[in-house]
């Protein structure tokens, strides 16, 4: 279709309305412009046509909601959710409700790769393609090494330190400590490491056996000194997010009988006896797993 003044092509305006309710929420006309990016009066225009054809309903009280032909849809399509999809929706919820850029990386080499939803934007876009940070200078990359095998986080050393602002950690030994603290909290931050008045703070993110898959980042301005207020957000986020990629990957290995055997990361030891961590567990997948979005 073709593009209107604002650069934006009818399709992908429809599809930034429909994505509007990927949770399955009813909605009013006000949160799906503001989602959408759109002018009310252009959403309400597309989101008549969508009531028109069914793909929409609106509700008594005027809001709107899935209509019936695009529940047929999904009802003879469904699928098991992927770990991006899984990701998208968390980093929906998190963002909307503390209002800050937040992110869901994993490793690639010795950089982290990662989606971002930004605060009052259209849904996460589930690409993980060219959107590639250090992992030494981020929240997300200390999390994920932490829970990594010595040969991950000796390949990010060997590539080098690289200094990113005056905070940045530039030394082994340095990094090792954070990383042990790390293990033991399950929270990683960084203050202003890779950007000046740029802060963050992480969260690892297991399936069950406690390997770590990725890592939730929420990013914030300033020196840092108010991660602590919003740990406790993303530690929720993460631990939901793990919760529901177990849940999800006993499914596959129960429909599929196989395991599926990725590249090796470190068992959490500390956390065995804990619900949903309990046992060795097969290896976590891979970054190629990850990137198509592969749970077994």
């Amino acid at each position: 279709m073709s593009n209107s003044v604002d650069g934006r092509s009818v399709t992908s305006k429809l599809a930034a309305i429909i994505r509007a309710f990927s949770t399955g929420e009813v909605h009013s006309l006000s949160h799906i412009a503001r989602v959408a990016g759109l002018p009310v009066s252009t959403a309400h225009r597309l989101t008549s046509e969508l009531v028109e054809w069914e793909f929409l309903q609106r509700t008594g009280d005027k809001r709107y909601c899935v209509g019936p032909f695009l529940t047929e849809i999904g009802v003879q399509a469904w699928h098991e959710p992927t770990i991006r999809e899984h990701a998208r929706r968390v980093l929906d919820d998190l963002s909307a409700a503390t209002r800050a850029t937040v992110r869901f990386g994993f490793l690639k080499g010795p950089a982290v790769s990662y989606v971002e939803k930004r605060p009052n934007t259209r849904p996460v876009d589930t690409s993980f393609e060219c959107r590639d940070l250090p992992a030494h200078a981020t929240a997300m990359g200390k999390a994920l090494l932490a829970f990594s095998g010595p040969e991950i986080v000796n390949e990010v050393i060997e590539n080098g330190l690289n200094q990113f602002t005056p905070f940045t950690v530039v030394t082994a030994a340095a990094l090792q400590r954070e990383l042990k603290i790390t293990r033991m909290t399950q929270v990683a931050m960084t203050r202003q490491e890779l950007n000046l008045n740029t802060s963050a703070v992480a969260v690892p993110v297991f399936i069950g056996g406690g390997q770590v898959v990725g890592a939730i980042e929420l990013t914030t301005t300033g020196a840092g000194f108010q991660l602590h207020l919003l740990q406790s957000a993303v530690l929720v986020a993460a631990r939901g997010l793990s919760r529901e990629l177990t849940a999800s990957r006993c499914r596959n290995l129960t429909g599929a009988g196989t395991l599926h055997h990725g590249s090796g990361v470190r068992t959490l030891e500390a956390s065995r006896g804990r619900p949903g961590f309990v046992g060795a567990g097969p290896a976590a997948p891979s970054a190629q797993d990850l990137t198509s979005g592969k749970l077994a």
